[in-house]
């Protein structure tokens, strides 16, 4: 961003794997089909009265959104179904109910007919009220089915008029379907609400804020985003963890998605055969107002309760992500009789954030949870996995060499210092 960019979900999925020490499975998800739908890009645009405003390289503001779209849409790659829906092109009145109604699909997400876009968006006028959150839900519609990336760019100039519908609580309940749609908000002024109100859109889905001042950084950055849509993406499978062991779901190999209540555990089952080895990490965003210091606590436990290992982190409220991970080798069976049978763990994931005054609680914070079942390591080499389980030997040899050294340390002393006495 220009002058701000935060990202939540992605940077926590690459920081819980670095954490955990694994990549992510080849796979996207768990049970995933091969085939991905086409990205999707919905361009939601603020067409209420203050953008007539002229700060813009000397034009309004809406001149420079129509000359940026335009650019866009001639840069568009061929395999994104692009969209323009408007907030506050139609109404013009007073009446506060009609203008939170204002929002329309100036052209529908498919396969982009670039003239026809531009001429649709050539007969934008600047008109009247700025419903963001009902523009917003609307938005989201828009881009309902299809298993493919999905992305909404919000250009605005000003904060939303519609309260108390918050677009920041409605950007979280959109991320709470864990329908992978992602809001990218972008600020034409450098107003201290605006941004706060921007940033907090874009975090609650893993997004980006940014903060533009001229039509060049506006068109690159649209651009940047409609491209990034077309790129590969691991789309998280939503899933509901269950309150304890015995009600959590069986997940495989996989990135997940959840929400994580203030004041509950979320638990979460894997099965592990003789050989292979569990690698699993957790990130719990903070997208909300949340107390300084906080944890997230991932316990690996048996079915009966007992703990085999945990991963744990701590913050003190200077990033928005944390994450922790462990791994837990299952040793393979000595007897060749039978198949084997597969061991089912229960993974806990436990934080200790508190919301800040007056801060709502649900839907509860954003979790990820990846998972990776692979192989065990077949060598006694691989310490980082298995400790030091099959490598006595090097704790033995490091002792007896540590003796013998301390042996010859005291000899070559004691000759010393006869021979000093000697002199």
């Amino acid at each position: 961003m220009i002058t701000r960019r935060r990202t939540v979900a992605g940077a926590g999925a690459l920081l819980a794997a670095l954490t955990a020490g694994l990549a992510f499975p080849a796979g996207a998800a768990a049970d995933e089909p091969t085939g991905r739908d086409a990205p999707k890009v919905n361009l939601l645009l603020d067409v209420s009265g203050s953008m007539r405003a002229k700060d813009i390289d000397g034009q309004s503001r809406m001149a420079a959104a129509k000359q940026a779209f335009n650019e866009v849409l001639d840069a568009t790659p061929e395999e994104v179904e692009l969209g323009i829906r408007t907030l506050g092109a139609d109404y013009a009145g007073d009446d506060r109910k009609e203008g939170c109604k204002d929002t329309a699909q100036l052209y529908p997400v498919g396969p982009l007919d670039r003239t026809e876009a531009k001429t649709a968006v050539a007969t934008l006028t600047p008109t009247g009220w700025t419903p963001i959150g009902p523009a917003l839900l609307e938005a989201a519609d828009d881009l309902d089915g299809g298993n493919g990336s999905k992305r909404i760019v919000l250009i605005s100039d000003g904060e939303d008029t519609c309260a108390p519908l918050d677009p920041c609580e409605v950007a979280r309940e959109i991320a709470a379907k864990g329908i992978g749609l992602t809001i990218d908000t972008l600020g034409l002024v450098p107003n201290a609400k605006l941004s706060r109100q921007l940033s907090c859109i874009a975090e609650a889905t893993g997004g980006t804020y940014t903060s533009v001042e001229h039509q060049d950084e506006l068109t690159d950055r649209v651009n940047e985003l409609v491209d990034r849509a077309a790129e590969p993406v691991v789309t998280p499978v939503a899933t509901e963890g269950g309150d304890r062991c015995t009600q959590a779901p069986t997940l495989k190999s996989g990135l997940y998605t959840d929400r994580q209540d203030f004041d509950r555990q979320r638990w979460y089952r894997v099965d592990v055969l003789p050989g292979q080895e569990l690698r699993a990490s957790v990130s719990v965003a903070a997208d909300r107002a949340v107390r300084p210091d906080h944890g997230v606590l991932l316990r690996a436990v048996t079915v009966h309760g007992r703990e085999i290992v945990r991963g744990e982190a701590t913050g003190t409220g200077r990033t928005d992500v944390l994450s922790t991970g462990l791994r837990y080798p299952k040793p393979e069976r000595d007897d060749d009789e039978g198949e084997p049978a597969a061991e089912t763990v229960c993974l806990a994931v436990t934080t200790s954030f508190t919301p800040g005054s007056g801060v709502k609680t649900t839907p509860g914070l954003p979790l990820e949870l990846t998972l990776d079942v692979v192989d065990g390591p077949g060598e006694a080499s691989d310490v980082a996995s298995f400790g030091l389980g099959r490598g006595w030997w090097l704790l033995g040899a490091l002792l007896v060499t540590g003796f013998v050294a301390g042996l010859l340390w005291g000899w070559l002393s004691r000759w010393r210092f006869a021979v000093w006495r000697t002199h």
